[in-house]
């Protein structure tokens, strides 16, 4: 792919991550993992090696511009996401051979890093930071778990959409 379309693709992508950040006030953002997840996806499939990082850098660099508060927090959570995408996509060779990716891979690889990247940042923003009154021998049980079953059922979802959007419309676009 050439350069000049992978740096469209990579910002078309960050963009979208930017809206939904920017416009979606939070904790309902929050929620909006799922297509946060389904853009690092496509970003992989699209660019090839790397292309979720660097949708997660750029995309991290500006919804992290617009929302000062939490920016360093936002920055690195996105960055971090989009590096995990692209390596459990790796692990689980989950790119595209002949045009086509195999749902099941896609599946795994995003299930595995949204339950990570939503565990650590629940972790570090409610429990490290004490934005949440909890200790860090207190880390509830219940609370843990229901972060780790949301981030992996969202996981699920958008590896599911992404792979039937690439493997039903997108591979065939011409780039």
């Amino acid at each position: 792919m050439h350069k000049v379309k992978r740096i469209f693709i990579t910002a078309l992508l960050s963009s979208i991550i930017f809206v939904t950040n920017f416009f979606v006030p939070p904790p309902i953002s929050y929620l909006l993992i799922a297509v946060q997840a389904v853009i690092l996806a496509l970003a992989t499939l699209f660019v090839g090696k790397a292309g979720a990082t660097y949708v997660g850098l750029v995309g991290g660099v500006l919804s992290g511009l617009s929302r000062p508060a939490f920016g360093p927090f936002t920055f690195v959570f996105t960055f971090l996401y989009g590096v995990l995408v692209d390596l459990f996509f790796a692990v689980f060779k989950a790119s595209p051979k002949e045009g086509v990716v195999k749902r099941n891979r896609v599946i795994l690889a995003m299930a595995c890093s949204t339950a990570i990247i939503g565990f650590v940042s629940y972790y570090t923003v409610a429990v490290y930071s004490k934005i949440i009154e909890v200790t860090p021998t207190e880390l509830t049980p219940m609370m843990s778990i229901l972060v780790i079953f949301v981030g992996t059922g969202s996981g699920i979802a958008a590896g599911y959409a992404a792979a039937y959007l690439w493997n039903k419309y997108l591979k065939s676009i011409p780039l």
